[in-house]
């Protein structure tokens, strides 16, 4: 079956095959939020994004409960939930960053900031800041092999738009980043997995940047 990115909560996960990476979404909690585990399909290590509610569904995943990583990408609360009982259960090391990771209960094992690398077995994930919708907010870049970048985006962008910002200078912040980090070089062909709903590309939502800047926060 082909990747749609349309999931419900209690729902199938929808998955994707890529060359070196194996994507599985689901959506956890009241929020219907996303949450991605990622398997490297070369050494079968694992990394989740978000392990944002519904502990009993994200370990469901793990068939033989294994899990390295998991990846916070922003402080809020809908987004961590789950993270103290998929961390117990599987030992997992935690990832948020630097500037969200006071805010995330338990101990944030690596903090990230931009160019970092987040390695999933053999492969490696570029860490983006995205500093707007929260201080700490991290996307993870994928340069798949076979040539179409895969951006997880956390709530800093969804198809429509940029994420809930509170104020005129964080709404400015998260455009700006999202225009020389994310638009201003990467692809149309960019696919982007954001922290609800469904996914889009850049393509897609180029042409809209002039109106979300006109719209405001």
């Amino acid at each position: 079956m082909s990747y749609s990115g349309i999931v419900s909560r209690g729902g199938r996960p929808d998955v994707r095959e890529l060359t070196g990476l194996l994507i599985s979404k689901v959506s956890v909690g009241p929020m219907d939020n996303n949450a991605y585990l990622l398997e490297c399909r070369e050494t079968g290590e694992r990394a989740l994004v978000d392990a944002a509610d519904d502990a009993a569904t994200l370990l469901g995943l793990l068939g033989d409960g294994r899990l390295e990583q998991v990846v916070t990408t922003h402080r809020h609360r809908d987004h961590w939930q789950a993270l103290d009982e998929v961390v117990t259960a599987t030992g997992a090391r935690t990832a948020a960053g630097r500037d969200d990771a006071e805010a995330i209960p338990g101990t944030t094992d690596t903090e990230l900031t931009d160019g970092d690398r987040v390695r999933v077995g053999q492969v490696e994930l570029e860490v983006v800041t995205l500093v707007g919708h929260t201080p700490g907010s991290v996307a993870l870049l994928y340069r798949d092999p076979a040539g179409v970048p895969h951006l997880f985006t956390g709530d800093s962008l969804f198809p429509g738009g940029p994420g809930r910002t509170t104020n005129p200078k964080d709404f400015t912040s998260l455009m700006d980043d999202l225009e020389a980090k994310v638009f201003g070089r990467l692809p149309d062909t960019t696919w982007f997995y954001p922290g609800h709903g469904k996914d889009s590309t850049v393509g897609a939502e180029r042409p809209h940047l002039t109106e979300w800047r006109d719209r405001g926060w």
